[in-house]
């Protein structure tokens, strides 16, 4: 019997030309039972199967050193809360030490012991290796928000070299903060910008010393808000009787000043082009506003002009605007202008910081504002002392300015009514009567006293600790103020505002811009002599009318309510120089100790 396997294709037999595939195998069956083995059988060769599982071992293994790699690299993007065991990231690569030690402890470690405490040392491994960190603090531009900005934090990941030791290697993590030049603070959050029509343009020409000035600046700004006008950073009086020839900018924080009252006001530094070509062909319009006037003045007289010239200089600004009688929103504003926008340059505060601080280190300290300066003397015609070589020189100084109109003053008259500043002498028996400790320290916030030590002689005798700035630091510090009148006053306004008790023996501008200053700082001690009353004590004592006793008695009780306590602005109408002044007095601005400040 025939038996035949062969595969099938159209119906026949299919032959190939290659006799190992042919699948065709032919067995004969004979009667006697034995199997007879064809001629041509085809055997498949064994050497097949272990190649195949060879090469499928290999295949395997490459997967699984491919799948290590994958997991390597895409397991921190796609397996974030995922253990993955394959991973090294982070661990030192190894060294050379490390491998020879690896080798050296090998057997050791295939004990059961040892794989014990290999497998823990591995778990708290995969938890407590930390890669170092470096940390770069870099400044971001500053943006304008309604939110704090902060500096933008770069985190550089840097391996560090492993050690050699026999406990588990943990590297170490260090911090590297790279300082900026300028100390990272908080930046101020800046006031919405106000958006209006802009009605024109305000220059303003300041007349006068430093705090006439400053009360002088707040009314423009307040004035140019009501108006609807863009106000030109102010021009400071340079030929006056100091002849300071500092701007604004050498003064005050000329940005914090513009940024601050954004929300007010628009402030520039300068005219635009085309209308400072105006300006400097006198192609505009100049004025002297009136003294004390109401805000009314400003909508019917001001505001036309300003509309029509579309550029307006105000050439003196002293006490232009009232004091009372005025909307509380215009009040307050001045305040704000007063208190928070005008802040003195950072060297001038620096300073002013260090002198206070040298005085501080002693103990408290009396501010006293002795105005017994030429200037104030010539001015007001006050010679109680002087010689007349000194009376004569105070007389020409007044009749050489145009400015100031009365010429013929009588001074005893005048002394009399208060009109004149306490001289040294007078001040020395004044803060002797009153009970000050005479080993107490007393700073005097002035200029040059006229007359020199030779006035000061007895204030010094009475008062041994005397101290000004020039007396506290060293020249080098105040070589950059030198011949700066203004730049000087303002380092004395500093140290006034610091001071436990301030005592003005006159009450100039200093003297009622610190008084008012002081009130809103909460009430600071803030001695106010009564002059009229003072001289004609003093007149008594030194004629002998009077014991020191009695004198001494009347002086302390009639200013122990006299500390700048909490009162109400003293208003007389149509007579505005005799009532209280708005910036010895602010009392709307006290009200905003209540309330959150809007400036920086």
């Amino acid at each position: 019997m025939l038996l035949r396997w062969a595969k099938k294709g159209d119906g026949k037999l299919s032959k190939r030309s290659n006799d190992i595939d042919d699948m065709e195998m032919q067995l004969n069956i004979l009667g006697s039972g034995k199997i007879e083995r064809p001629k041509k059988l085809i055997m498949r060769p064994r050497i097949k199967v272990w190649m195949v599982r060879t090469i499928t071992t290999v295949i395997l293994w490459s997967c699984v050193v491919q799948l290590m790699a994958l997991c390597d690299l895409w397991a921190p993007r796609l397996l974030k809360d995922m253990p993955c065991y394959f991973s090294h990231t982070g661990l030192p690569p190894p060294t050379k030490i490390d491998e020879d030690q690896s080798r050296a402890s090998a057997k050791a470690e295939l004990s059961p012991r040892n794989v014990r405490i290999q497998k823990e040392k591995s778990r708290v491994s995969d938890k407590l290796v930390l890669p170092t960190v470096s940390v770069k603090i870099e400044k971001e531009k500053p943006r304008v928000s309604d939110k704090l900005v902060l500096p933008t934090v770069s985190v550089k990941i840097e391996k560090e070299k492993p050690r050699v030791s026999d406990k588990l290697v943990l590297p170490t993590v260090s911090v590297k903060i790279e300082k900026e030049k300028s100390r990272v603070s908080a930046k101020p959050v800046l006031p919405p910008k106000r958006i209006y029509k802009n009605n024109g343009y305000i220059i303003v020409s300041c007349n006068g010393g430093l705090n006439q000035m400053r009360a002088a600046i707040c009314d423009m700004v307040t004035i140019a808000r009501y108006l609807n006008a863009t106000l030109i950073v102010p021009e400071l009086d340079k030929t006056s009787f100091w002849a300071d020839p500092s701007d604004f900018e050498d003064i005050f924080d000329v940005d914090h000043f513009i940024t601050s009252l954004r929300d007010e006001v628009r402030i520039l530094k300068k005219l635009p082009p085309r209308l400072k070509k105006r300006v400097d062909a006198k192609q505009h319009y100049s004025l002297s506003p009136v003294s004390w006037s109401k805000i009314s003045y400003y909508e019917h007289q001001i505001l036309p002009l300003l509309l029509k010239h579309k550029v307006v200089h105000l050439n003196r600004t002293d006490t232009r605007l009232a004091n009372n009688g005025l909307p509380l929103e215009i009040q307050k504003l001045r305040c704000r202008v007063n208190l928070n926008a005008l802040r003195f340059t950072p060297q001038i505060e620096l300073l002013g910081r260090r002198i206070v601080k040298i005085l501080r280190e002693k103990g408290p300290f009396i501010v006293l504002h002795l105005r017994y300066e030429m200037d104030m003397l010539a001015f007001s015609g006050c010679t109680q002392g002087c010689d007349s070589r000194e009376v004569k020189e105070l007389t020409e100084m007044r009749y050489s300015k145009d400015w100031w109109k009365e010429k013929v003053i009588n001074s005893e008259v005048k002394r009399k009514e208060g009109f004149c500043p306490l001289t040294p002498e007078e001040t020395a028996l004044t803060l002797t009567a009153l009970g000050i400790d005479r080993n107490a320290q007393i700073y005097i916030a002035a200029g040059d006293i006229y007359g020199g030590e030779r006035r000061m002689a007895n204030l010094r005798a009475a008062f041994p600790n005397l101290a000004k700035k020039e007396t506290l630091l060293e020249p080098s510090d105040l070589q950059y103020f030198q011949n700066h009148t203004s730049q000087m006053a303002a380092l004395d306004y500093l140290v006034s505002l610091e001071s436990d008790i301030f005592i003005p023996t006159y009450d100039g501008n200093m003297a009622k811009v610190v008084e008012g200053h002081r009130r809103f700082l909460g009430f600071k001690k803030t001695l106010l002599l009564k002059r009229k009353l003072l001289v004609n004590l003093i007149d008594q004592y030194t004629t002998g009318s009077l014991s020191w006793d009695e004198f001494s008695t009347i002086v302390k009780e009639f200013h122990a309510s006299q500390m700048g306590s909490p009162k109400t602005r003293v208003v007389i109408p149509e007579k505005p120089k005799e009532e209280d002044y708005f910036y010895a007095n602010p009392q709307e601005c006290l009200q905003m100790l209540d309330e959150p400040s809007r400036s920086t």
